[in-house]
């Protein structure tokens, strides 16, 4: 029927001598089938009241003229059938059950007008079970499309897609085909739904990483030879070390090369252990390896245990051999550890006591907000109360409290002062809440040791790692052994230290052997937290949002290269120096640009300089020799053919700290004794 008609044909089924009719409880029972059956034509929402009543006219004149047959009795039956006719005029929506297609809609529509197994009674209940039926046809939609989302993210597309048909000419079938094919499957459809929606469930992204990985370790093993996977062991393997010994570091590559993981103890960072190996082997020589409690020596030893083939024995033997109470033991957490030592800070207790009592909250200052602040004439009051002093005494009080850097003014106009003016403790500041990774449980409360001191044992933690997890030519890091590392867990402690040191008074070499290790061990914590940056974006944010908290001010890697070792000048692509002018951090920056310092701050990139330590008694020596180096292995290359020269990036990006131009920047890099020059 088209959309513009609205007529509608309602035929009657009279009473015949083959459908007799029964009481009325009988053809109430059946009167849904009968008006399925009546319904031959779909009724169109279009159809007015108008012609609804003519078609009731039409009815009764039918049925009047059947009274003389039917009798009283038929006539009441006839007009109760007329009446539920009329009731079901109106088209019944079909049910969606939350599997259906498109397809099968249509096919139901279609069925549903010669349908003869109506039910009247579960018509009431029809919008409840469309709102259920809807809600399951959306839910289900919905996974699909998030599958498919998800499995194109994944690099995967739909098993599915290709088994669908086409909707074109040479795909249709024909009307009779289509009506079977959905008359076979309208029962497996559900089923087949539901098995998919299992399937999507059960499906996870997280296997195409997997599959990726193991695909990239075996194209590493075809590359470079099959690697021998050696089962865990329940057995340890103890090495006994110590800094700068070159033995040592063979025995690191003979168990690197057998792919054996082994515990490394560095009687230099644990001067314990030293005895420890004195009472046991009689001396303090170095390396000692242990396999359980048996000692195997040093290298020489080593080697020839491995030509005699006993060593892959024992080995095999700790696999399932636990080590007795005999065998050293590994270091434990916080052993010989400086950081943890030390005297408490005497204003440590005022301070808490002060952050108990006084209310931080948000203010605003010169039609600027700052988030948990306090007025100054609040901290005079809690110290005048507290330690029985006089306002202009407590003044005097609280400005030793701000030397001591517990806390400091927002804006740095002014050490302290009795009044309105807004103040914040140190690790309120949102800027080291958020970005400073030095200060994880807050203010610490020991009192500061001399910078000096925390200098000297971070160069020594420096050492020990670069030399334990770090290849030989300083361009490669174990950075999984490092995070599990006892060392680095002493130096995330000791870092936390330099939270309230004093800095000036630092020299230039102290200054420059400080910044350069403190900068290439937190790239190395920076890259643990984050990960390896890809692009320069990520790189630019790893250079100014990671930062440590030194001295009450926060240093990013940026600040310590930019503001600190090239005397407070811009960086590439930059208009703004990084210290203003009322910085307390320029203070602690050098006079003038150290050009040496860029072939030895490192930030993970494959063209950079090599990981060393450097030291203040050596620290010209040892940066011309990672000049030289840097130079040797790609920083600068000549063409003599064609007279040019090609310099690497660091030198194009910081040419202003070589020479005024190109030909001064040559001349710098030939200083760095290139025989290609």
């Amino acid at each position: 029927m088209e959309s513009g008609d609205t007529n509608v044909e309602i035929p009657v089924r009279s009473p015949t001598a083959e459908n007799p009719p029964n009481d009325s409880s009988d053809l109430h029972q059946k009167d849904g089938g009968l008006t399925s059956e009546m319904r031959t034509l779909d009724v169109n929402e279009d159809t007015t009241n108008d012609h609804q009543h003519v078609g009731q006219d039409e009815v009764l004149e039918k049925h009047a003229s059947e009274t003389d047959v039917l009798g009283s009795r038929d006539l009441d039956e006839a007009r109760q059938t007329t009446e539920e006719v009329l009731a079901e005029e109106k088209e019944v929506e079909p049910v969606f059950d939350g599997t259906e297609t498109p397809e099968k809609i249509e096919a139901t529509r279609s069925l549903s007008t010669r349908s003869l197994d109506g039910d009247s009674e579960a018509q009431a209940y029809v919008w409840p079970e469309k709102a259920v039926a809807i809600k399951n046809f959306v839910k289900e939609k919905s996974a699909v499309a998030v599958s498919s989302v998800l499995r194109r993210l994944s690099g995967k597309r739909d098993e599915d897609e290709n088994s669908l048909p086409e909707v074109d000419g040479k795909n249709e079938s024909s009307a009779g085909e289509v009506d079977e094919v959905e008359e076979i499957g309208a029962q497996s459809e559900l089923k087949e739904d539901s098995q998919k929606t299992g399937e999507w469930f059960a499906w996870n992204p997280l296997n195409y990483i997997r599959i990726s990985q193991e695909t990239n370790m075996q194209t590493k093993q075809e590359q470079g030879g099959q690697t021998t996977e050696r089962p865990a062991m329940r057995g340890r393997i103890i090495v006994y070390t110590r800094l700068g010994c070159q033995e040592c570091r063979q025995v690191r590559s003979f168990l690197w090369q057998k792919n054996i993981r082994f515990v490394e103890i560095n009687i230099d960072i644990y001067p314990s252990r030293k005895v420890e190996l004195e009472k046991n082997t009689g001396s303090s020589a170095v390396p000692k390896v242990y396999l359980n409690e048996f000692l195997v020596g040093g290298l020489s030893e080593l080697r020839s245990m491995d030509e005699s083939g006993k060593f892959d024995e024992k080995i095999s033997e700790l696999i399932n051999d636990e080590p007795s109470p005999a065998a050293p033991f590994p270091p434990l957490p916080g052993e010989d550890d400086a950081s943890s030592s030390g005297m408490v800070d005497e204003f440590a207790s005022i301070v808490r006591k002060m952050r108990e009592t006084i209310v931080v909250r948000d203010r605003f200052y010169k039609m600027r907000r700052f988030t948990n602040c306090f007025l100054g004439s609040e901290a005079v009051d809690f110290l005048a109360e507290d330690q029985y002093l006089e306002r202009e005494e407590a003044v005097e009080f609280a400005r030793k409290l701000v030397s001591a850097h517990f806390f400091r003014h927002v804006l740095d106009e002014n050490v302290f002062e009795d009044g309105n003016q807004l103040y914040r403790f140190l690790d309120h500041d949102p800027i080291i809440l958020t970005e400073c990774y030095n200060i994880p449980r807050g203010t610490i409360d020991v009192k500061p040791k001399p910078i000096v001191e925390i200098a000297s044992r971070l160069r020594f933690l420096s050492f020990a790692i670069f030399e334990a997890y770090v290849s030989e030519d300083g361009r490669h890091v174990d950075y999984r052994s490092i995070h599990g590392s006892e060392e680095f867990a002493r130096y995330l402690r000791t870092v936390e230290e330099l939270q309230r040191v004093e800095l000036e008074g630092l020299s230039r070499e102290e200054k420059l052997a400080l910044f350069i290790n403190l900068y290439n061990m937190m790239a190395i914590h920076c890259i643990l937290l984050w990960g390896y940056p890809f692009g320069s974006l990520e790189r630019r944010k790893m250079l100014g949002s990671f930062k440590y908290v030194v001295g009450g001010c926060p240093y990013s890697l940026s600040s310590i290269q930019n503001g600190i070792l090239r005397g407070n000048q811009r960086p590439p692509y930059n208009l703004a120096k990084p210290f203003g002018p009322r910085d307390k951090r320029s203070k602690v920056a050098l006079p003038y640009p150290e050009p040496l310092i860029h072939f030895a701050l490192v930030c993970g990139t494959r063209s950079g300089p090599a990981l060393r330590c450097y030291s203040p008694g050596n620290i010209d020596r040892e940066l011309m020799e990672s000049a030289r180096a840097f130079m040797r292995n790609g920083g600068v290359t000549v063409d003599a053919g064609a007279k040019v020269a090609s310099v690497n990036k660091i030198l194009r990006w910081y040419s202003t700290d070589f020479g005024k131009n190109e030909i001064e920047v040559l001349k710098h890099a030939a200083e760095g004794d290139i025989s290609a020059i």
